[in-house]
């Protein structure tokens, strides 16, 4: 399949998925309904003045910033994986497993915990990168030492208790109960009860970090036969491994910091379309992007659907279809090195 059709089919999905989120909800709009709240607004002397405007609400401030946020959260999860695969050229990377997630979460708490937040906007997202930048520096000074890939394992279950440790000592020196419940409920990752404000802060961030993904295409094409064969065709290696670090630190750091962590999209996105895009790093990333917003998309309908009363969160679920699935792949590793 080539990656042209590839990432039209996803598109594709994507979008009739954003349609559908839009439509569902305790209030069931139609497609026209939808279309009508998305059209500039109509003159006073509208006779369906008050219903466009009632519809309008549900689909401009509640449904459709929470669509936008799990494209764009998604897109960057599944880029940044797809990314570090191929910087470590291992297929068991990931932000989540390699304790990137976990680093950008503990800034972001380190942030909220200290009233960095009410300083300005900006401080979690930048907090969240930072950390998350740090970690994926850490990992990178592990893999140049010639580690393998039982080593980086350990090295990111290291920093991922790190961080959930001291994620948990700030829970445990919390102020009050309800600052640690706000914390904890953050942690377990979700797209719901956000606004465009949210989308706001971390878009520049993500953007940013996406640009930076997509121009490492080429250098991971070139690294996946060595670094000394990179070299040879011209590849700056030191600034190959800067434009991901920083690319899915910028990603991870402000999706982390907006949505709370969310796990395993970006291991499971590249690992079920890597085979149709011929197991070219270079074409994988886009189709990753697309990938990933489509299934975190997709997670988030149908933990709506089907939740009841109570609404489960968006990282709890993506955690319940990820872990299984690199469990599998663990055992399918160790049965071919077998």
């Amino acid at each position: 399949m080539k990656s042209t059709t590839l990432n039209a089919a996803l598109l594709g999905a994507l979008l009739a998925l954003a349609f559908l989120s839009l439509s569902v909800g305790p209030v069931a709009l139609s497609p026209g309904e939808i279309l009508l709240s998305l059209l500039p607004p109509w003159p006073d002397t509208a006779a369906l003045l008050d219903e466009i405007a009632r519809v309008r609400v549900i689909v401009t401030h509640v449904r459709l910033p929470r669509v936008a946020l799990a494209i764009l959260v998604g897109a960057s999860l599944g880029m940044s994986g797809a990314a570090l695969q191929g910087l470590l050229r291992n297929p068991l990377a990931d932000p989540g497993i390699l304790g990137v997630s976990a680093s950008a979460s503990l800034g972001a708490v380190l942030c909220l915990y200290f009233g960095g937040g009410a300083l300005s906007v900006w401080a979690t997202p930048l907090a969240g990168m930072a950390c998350a930048a740090l970690a994926t520096l850490v990992l990178w000074q592990v893999l140049r030492g010639g580690a393998s890939d039982l080593t980086l394992m350990l090295a990111g279950v290291a920093l991922s208790s790190l961080a959930a440790a001291l994620t948990s000592l700030s829970l445990n020196l919390a102020p009050n109960p309800s600052d640690a419940e706000d914390i904890m409920l953050w942690l377990l990752g979700s797209v719901s009860d956000r606004s465009f404000d949210d989308l706001r802060l971390c878009l520049p961030f993500v953007l940013v970090g996406l640009l930076l993904l997509a121009t490492s295409g080429l250098g991971l094409e070139a690294l996946t036969a060595g670094e000394d064969e990179a070299r040879s065709l011209g590849i700056d290696l030191s600034r190959l491994r800067a434009t991901v670090i920083v690319g899915a630190a910028s990603c991870v750091g402000a999706s982390v910091a907006v949505t709370g962590a969310i796990g395993f999209v970006g291991l499971v996105v590249p690992h079920m379309l890597r085979r149709f895009v011929g197991f070219h790093p270079a074409r994988l990333l886009v189709s990753s992007a697309l990938g990933g917003a489509t299934l975190l998309l997709a997670a988030d309908l149908a933990l709506r659907l089907f939740s009841g009363n109570r609404e489960l969160m968006l990282g709890v679920v993506t955690a319940l279809i990820g872990a299984p699935f690199f469990l599998a792949l663990v055992l399918r590793e160790k049965r071919m090195v077998a």
